[in-house]
């Protein structure tokens, strides 16, 4: 059963009060975002690393995918994510930050035509945060006791109006090439600087926990359907099996194993649903050896049986 997560962190400046974004500045970043998304969907600003999203309804089915490093500022509306057993929110008065790939759900949980969900997407490369990271922490990132996937919190104002100026110079285009990634660095200079900094810094410190486990990660994608023992996933990490397991489910909400089963069941649900695969391949295709055991786990994480599924596509 989901868990609602009501731990928010703070993305203002340490010392600083959280206070909402002004709801005149929300609309201007809406009118921007909307310049870019002229119907649903996710529209990329290319050259720049960030997309848009425009949703003009609820979603009633959860969609499962991966998430990316990067934060999502939402001008209008609201949306539901859970990773394992935990559901977070984030709507225009919440930001969110994702610290990890990791496979989530996600539903639009307020859209209208009237006022569709609108939300600027930051994509965050860790490489080109450990500049960042150098300046913003000089004397070293503080230690933090844990790290997770997915951070919510109260939205920044001088982020939201830092956006504006971001969307502003991409539709004016003068300059946009230089200025951009400048306005781009300073929203992450004000999350570094925000009191949950050092644990967004995580992403881009070399050899980090954070960085070792993103190591397994990264090969689970490439080889989800390879069987592999958790010692194995821990050396690829170069963490003692113990210490990786233990960063492992503090960071994503799940064991190694539960992980490459979540991998293997997206994939087996594309092959279905995209590809057209039979179920019995699909299963194979994916590393399992039991169908029973398959249609099991994709029924539980998925609401309804592959064949259900299947079934529903020939149908359409």
């Amino acid at each position: 059963m989901l868990q609602f997560n009501e731990n928010l962190v703070s993305f203002a400046k340490t010392g600083d009060d959280d206070y909402p974004p002004d709801s005149g500045d929300l609309k201007k970043l809406a009118n921007l975002i909307a310049k870019f998304a002229p119907h649903d969907g996710r529209f990329d600003l290319s050259g720049y690393g960030l997309h848009v999203v425009k949703e003009t309804k609820t979603t009633a089915e959860t969609t499962h995918t991966m998430s990316q490093p990067g934060m999502c500022i939402v001008a209008q509306g609201a949306k539901r994510v859970s990773l394992a057993q935990q559901s977070y929110e984030y709507n225009e008065s919440r930001m969110v930050v994702y610290a990890a790939e990791v496979p989530i759900g996600a539903s639009i949980i307020k859209a209208s035509p009237e006022e569709p969900y609108l939300c600027l997407v930051i994509h965050i490369d860790p490489q080109k945060l450990i500049d960042l990271i150098l300046k913003v922490f000089p004397c070293g990132v503080p230690k933090t006791p844990n790290t997770q996937a997915i951070y919510v919190g109260h939205n920044n104002p001088k982020i939201v109006t830092t956006a504006i100026r971001l969307m502003n110079l991409i539709v004016q285009q003068e300059d946009a090439d230089l200025l951009v990634p400048l306005v781009i660095d300073e929203i992450l200079i004000r999350l570094l600087r925000s009191s949950a900094g050092s644990s967004i810094a995580q992403i881009g410190i070399t050899d980090s926990h954070a960085q070792k486990v993103s190591r397994a990660i990264s090969w689970l994608k490439e080889n989800y359907a390879t069987p592999i023992k958790v010692e194995e996933l821990a050396a690829i990490a170069r963490m003692s099996p113990s210490s990786f397991h233990s960063h492992f489910k503090s960071l994503t909400a799940m064991s190694p194993l539960q992980f490459q089963k979540s991998l293997r069941l997206q994939e087996a649900r594309n092959l279905i649903m995209t590809r057209k695969v039979d179920v019995s391949r699909a299963s194979l295709q994916v590393g399992y050896a039991s169908l029973s055991q398959f249609s099991r786990e994709y029924s539980r994480l998925f609401g309804c049986s592959p064949s259900k599924d299947m079934a529903q596509l020939r149908s359409a």
